[in-house]
C-alpha cells in the first residue's frame, strides 16, 4: 500500500457536502475531504491486515505528513491495535506526533492509539509525564487522555493504583490551568475515575475540586453526586 493507494482509497470515500460540515465544527483550517468515520475505519482495518509493522509505521507517518484531516485520523487508526510485535517503532512516531495537536478529534484518535502502547509497556508512562510540564496545551492534555484505561479497572493492582495517583498528582497541576480543554480532559479522567473507583475520585474532588471551573467540576461529579431528581406532582 502506497501513500498514492491509501489517499486514492480515502478520496473514493468522499460524501458530497460533508467536507464543509466537518470543518466548521472540527475548526480546521487544513483539507478536509468530507469521508466518514466508519469508512475510515473499514480501510485502515483492510490496510492492517495486508501490511507488516514496519509498513504500518512508514505509510502513518507518510498519511500523517499530508496535514489532510482525514489522512491524519487513518494514519492513527493504522496503528490502534491492542498487539503489535515489536511496537517500539509504532510507540516512537506517536510521541513524534503529540507536538503537532491542534485539534481534539486528531488528538483524541491518536491518543487511542497511545493506550494500545501505554497498557502494553506501562513503563512508557515515565515519557508521558514530560508532557505535563510542556508549553503546549495538547501535549498537556494528552498526557490525562493518554492515560485514561487507568481509569477503568474495578479491582486494581497495587501498581495500576500507583498510576491513579501519579496522574491524579499531574490533574492536580491542572486545576487551575484556565484552558478549556484541559479543564474537560480533569473532569473526564476524574469523572471515569469515579465509575470504578469513586473513593480516590471523591478524595480528589474533595481536595480540589473548589480549583476546577464550575463546569469542570459538575462534569466530574457527575457520577459521584448526581442532580436530584425533581419531585414528581
Amino acid at each position: 500500500m502506497t501513500l498514492d493507494d491509501a489517499l486514492a482509497a480515502l478520496r473514493a470515500e468522499i460524501v458530497p457536502g460533508r467536507a464543509e460540515g466537518q470543518r466548521t465544527y472540527h475548526k480546521q483550517t487544513r483539507e478536509v475531504l468530507g469521508v466518514a468515520n466508519p469508512a475510515i475505519n473499514d480501510l485502515t482495518k483492510a490496510w492492517r491486515q495486508d501490511m507488516s509493522v514496519e509498513e504500518r509505521v512508514a505509510l502513518a507517518d507518510a498519511l500523517w505528513q499530508t496535514d489532510i484531516f482525514e489522512a491524519r485520523l487513518a494514519a492513527a487508526k493504522l496503528l490502534t491495535q491492542a498487539r503489535i510485535r515489536p511496537d517500539d517503532g509504532v510507540w516512537a512516531l506517536i510521541q513524534t506526533w503529540v507536538s503537532d495537536f491542534d485539534s481534539w478529534a486528531i488528538a483524541d484518535h491518536v491518543c487511542m492509539a497511545g493506550q494500545k502502547r501505554l497498557v502494553a509497556d506501562p513503563t512508557r508512562i515515565d515519557q508521558v509525564e514530560a508532557w505535563t510540564k510542556s508549553d503546549h496545551m495538547w501535549t498537556r492534555r494528552a498526557a490525562l487522555v493518554i492515560t485514561l484505561p487507568w481509569t477503568k479497572q474495578n479491582f486494581p493492582k497495587p501498581e495500576e493504583e500507583a498510576v491513579r495517583d501519579r496522574v491524579l498528582g499531574w490533574a492536580e497541576t491542572y486545576v487551575e490551568d484556565p484552558d478549556w480543554f484541559i479543564q474537560k480532559a480533569v473532569a473526564w479522567w476524574v469523572r471515569d475515575l469515579s465509575k470504578h473507583d469513586p473513593d480516590r475520585a471523591r478524595a480528589f474532588l474533595k481536595a480540589h475540586g473548589k480549583r476546577l471551573k464550575p463546569f469542570a467540576r459538575k462534569e466530574a461529579e457527575k457520577y459521584i453526586f448526581p442532580p436530584k431528581k425533581k419531585p414528581t406532582a
